[in-house]
Formats: structure tokens, sequence, C-alpha cells
């Protein structure tokens, strides 16, 4: 008897192949066009590729469908964070495209000791290698909230990681500094991998399947004892909420935030929060929703500890990229607050996630044009004193970029707020609500402090000087800024949007 050839729906696959494509062209490009000429190929291929790959999205517009044998799941949640990460992407491929990758240090510490060194960083020459290993970090983005069962999760995860790993070390500049951030990103997403991988044994050997439906039918209609499924459970959640940096799985982010090249940082504040957040919403409401009475408590205390942690520490911070760092954790808690919200909270999370990542990669691309002495980023806060009367296109910006994070009205980051914390309160979270409304009065008085700093401190010695920002870096500012506050005066049409879409595949 034969066993009949599984079928690869190849159209429903369309986006994630279009950007498979795009990263091997550039490796491609890389390998034999001379390097004159690499630059403009490997951008015009990624953009090309991004561009291509979000109307492919957009035609899969109501496609409810599994494909590679119940692997993949084509649904709304997927098709709409999808759309998300490709769009910040697109806004993340400017301050790449600007110039050379540097990474923040103190001025003056882990100069480019070598003469050649010294030529490289002071030409700028860019390195065009960063432009395929995003195009596979996307790859793997784009396959993570799409995955159905448990070992397509895996490796989708390990696909947007390892290219991540890499690009956190690579800087012109301070590569003392970027190299440790890789290593510790690589060293701790190699433990988080590890537990992730020993929960899905585990919740094999329950099951006896990898496939997230399968696996609820199993907890609905076994009974008996969970514990196998709750510490399978336990393990993922730890593997997720890593590249979530939550609390107290967060120690990588502010290091590796402040030692990868600003570019990079920014892309990992967006892209990597979108995708697993997707994944975690597809475990907690496909695969788990019978175990909701064990899970929910725990994520509950991990979301009330990320946003106190997080709002803090914020506080404390005089390093811009740390600072963004703390936000992007503050952040992720008030995003877990709407995840674990079964019966509501899908439409307003998916809203949040693409209104946080806009105007926290907006923010990363201001940083990165904010520079000391010697042509090198400047990320010292007290040294941004008057910055609103040299550049008041970038630090009006900046200032409206904190003021979506601090959830201020009239931003997107009011809305996204608005709507998890109505989802808590719709099902008996006011503990949550409570606790979010103190961090974020918490978390506003340290954007504030740096909006002091640039519109009413008088300059001083060791003033920053804004670069003058290329037409890309200037587009993908206009652009985060408008979005940031379009989705916070007139956010109906997403938000109807994430609502027709919150609807999983079971």
């Amino acid at each position: 008897m034969s066993i009949p050839a599984p079928s690869i729906e190849y159209s429903l696959l369309m986006p994630m192949l279009i950007m498979l494509g795009t990263a091997v062209t550039g490796v491609l490009i890389e390998a034999l066009l001379p390097r004159s000429i690499r630059y403009r190929a490997q951008l015009a291929v990624s953009v090309t590729g991004m561009v291509a790959a979000l109307g492919a999205v957009i035609s899969l517009t109501g496609h409810r469908s599994s494909a590679l044998v119940g692997s993949v799941a084509i649904d709304g949640p997927t098709l709409f964070l999808q759309g998300g990460i490709l769009v910040t992407g697109l806004i993340a491929i400017a301050p790449v495209a600007r110039g050379r990758l540097v990474a923040f240090a103190p001025q003056g510490a882990l100069a480019p000791r070598s003469a050649a060194e010294r030529t490289a960083a002071g030409a700028g020459v860019i390195q065009t290698e960063i432009f395929p290993l995003l195009m596979f970090a996307l790859s793997g983005m784009l396959l993570l909230p799409a995955a159905a069962d448990l070992l397509t999760m895996f490796v989708s995860l390990e696909v947007l990681s390892l290219p991540l790993y890499v690009l956190c070390g690579l800087a012109s500049r301070r590569r003392v500094l970027a190299q440790e951030a890789a290593l510790k990103y690589f060293l701790l997403g190699a433990f988080s991998s590890a537990f992730f991988l020993y929960g899905v044994a585990l919740l094999y050997g329950y099951a006896g399947t990898l496939n997230l439906s399968a696996i609820a039918s199993t907890i609905q209609q076994g009974g008996g004892d969970t514990t196998m499924a709750l510490m399978g459970t336990a393990l993922i959640m730890v593997g997720l909420l890593f590249k979530l940096g939550a609390v107290p799985f967060h120690s990588w982010v502010p290091d590796v935030y402040q030692g990868a090249p600003t570019p990079i940082s920014g892309f990992m504040s967006a892209g990597t929060k979108i995708a697993a957040f997707g994944a975690l919403l597809r475990l907690l409401h496909v695969a788990l929703p019978g175990l909701i009475e064990a899970w929910r408590p725990v994520l509950w205390a991990v979301a009330i500890l990320t946003m106190v942690v997080g709002s803090v520490l914020l506080v404390s911070q005089f390093d811009i990229k740390r600072l963004l760092a703390y936000s992007s954790v503050a952040n992720v808690g008030f995003i877990l607050t709407g995840a674990t919200m079964i019966a509501g909270g899908l439409a307003p999370t998916m809203f949040y996630l693409l209104a946080y990542g806009i105007s926290a990669l907006g923010a990363f691309t201001v940083a990165g044009l904010i520079h000391g002495r010697g042509d090198t980023e400047d990320a010292d806060i007290t040294h941004w004193r008057g910055l609103g009367r040299r550049s008041p296109f970038l630090a009006t910006a900046l200032a409206l970029f904190l003021l979506a994070a601090a959830g201020i009205p009239l931003t997107s980051g009011f809305i996204g707020k608005f709507g998890v914390l109505k989802a808590a309160l719709d099902n008996g979270g006011t503990a949550l609500v409570l606790v979010a409304l103190t961090c974020s009065v918490i978390a506003a008085v340290a954007y504030s402090r740096v909006i002091v700093v640039m519109f009413f401190d008088e300059p001083g010695e060791g003033t920053a000087v804004p670069a003058r920002p290329g037409p890309l870096a200037a587009v993908a500012v206009a652009a985060a800024a408008a979005l940031t506050v379009l989705l916070g005066i007139a956010p109906q049409t997403l938000l109807t949007l994430a609502t027709q879409a919150a609807e999983f595949l079971h």
C-alpha cells in the first residue's frame, strides 16, 4: 500500500516563501557581485521582497486553512501579525540602509584600534551581509505566528534567532561591546531553546501529538492527571517569555539593546515581539484553553512583575538605549495583560503589538541619529540638552514616540493600553488594571525627563549633535510618527481589521 505524498499549498505559504527566496538571493549577491554594487542590489532586493510578501499577505485576506499537513495555519491572526511584521521590517530597513552599523558605548571607550578599522569606520562602509541576515530573521518571524504544531514553532524560533545572534555582534565601531551583547544573547537564547524543546517533549508525551488543536482535544477529553502537560506548558512558556523579554527572563534585554547596533535593537524590539506574542497567543488560545485555571494566575503574576520591574528601573536610566530597553520590558507586561484574556483580549493585543512596534522603531531610529564627538552615537541623555532647538524634527518625533510609550491620549499607545486594560476589566483582572495604571504613571516620569532635557534645558559642554537624517531615515521617522498619531486619532480602521481577524483556526 503506497502512502500518498503530502501536498504543499504554495499559494498559502507565499509570504514566507518570498522572504526565504529574498534571503537566499541576498546570499548569492554577497557571493557573486562585486562590492561596489552590492549595497544597491541588496537594498533593492530586500525592499522588493518585503513589499511582495506584504502584497501576498493582503491577497490572502479572508483565508482560513491549514497547510503542510496541518503544521501551518493561515487565519486572521496569522495574516494580521504577518502584515505587522512586514510593516515594521520596511520601517527598520531604513536605518539599516542609512550607513554603517554603530553600537553605543561610553565616549572614548572601545575605540577602533587598527588603522584599517579606523579607515573603514570613518568611510562609513556598510556591511551588506546584514541584508540577507535580516531577511532570514523575517522569514522565521513570519512563520512563528502561523505555527500550528510545536515542532514548526521551535524551528521558526531558531530561524529567527540565529541571524539575530549574528546581527547583534555586527558593528563597525564599539565591536567589543557589540560582541559581548551577541554572546550574552546567544548563551541565554540557547538555554531558553533547551527549556522550550524539553517542554515540547513533555507535551508530546502527554498528548501523543505535536499539533496544537489535537493537544487541546486531548486535554479536554483526557481528564485524569495533567501533571506532565502542566510541566511541558511551563517549560514552553519559559522559552517564549525569554524571547519576549518578560521578567524574570529580561536580564538580556538592556545589555543586548545597549550593545547591539541601534538599527538592530529597533528591529528586535518590534519584529521579535510581534512574532513571539503571535506564537504565545496561538498556544494559549488554541492548545491550552483547557488548562486556563492553571496558567492564567502564573501569567498574571508575570505580567504584574514585568510592568513593575520595567517601570521602576526605567526611571533610573540615563542611557537612551537602556531606557528604551526597559520601556520594552514594561510594555511586554501590558501586552501580556491582554494576551491572557481569552474572551475579548485577542484583538486589542494584536492592535497594541503593531502600535508599539511602530513607535519603538521610530524611537530607536531617532536615537541612532544623535551623535557626539567624532561622529559617534551619543546615548547619554544628559548630553541632549537643547536638542529641540538644534533639530526640532528629531526631538519632536522622539517626544511623540515616548508619549506613545507612556500611553498619553491622541497617540497609538493610549488606544493600545486602553484596549488591553478594558479586556482585563471585563475578565476580572481588576488588580492587573490598577498595577498597570500605577506603572504608567511611574514610566511617564522617565519619559518626561527626556522631553524636558531636549526642549527646556540649555545646551552645555559636551552637548550631542544631531546628524542630518538621510532620505531613508527621514522617511522612516516621518512614517512612524504619522502612524503613531493616526492610530491615536483615528484607530477605528485598524481596530476593525484586528477584530475581524481575531479568530484562530482550530
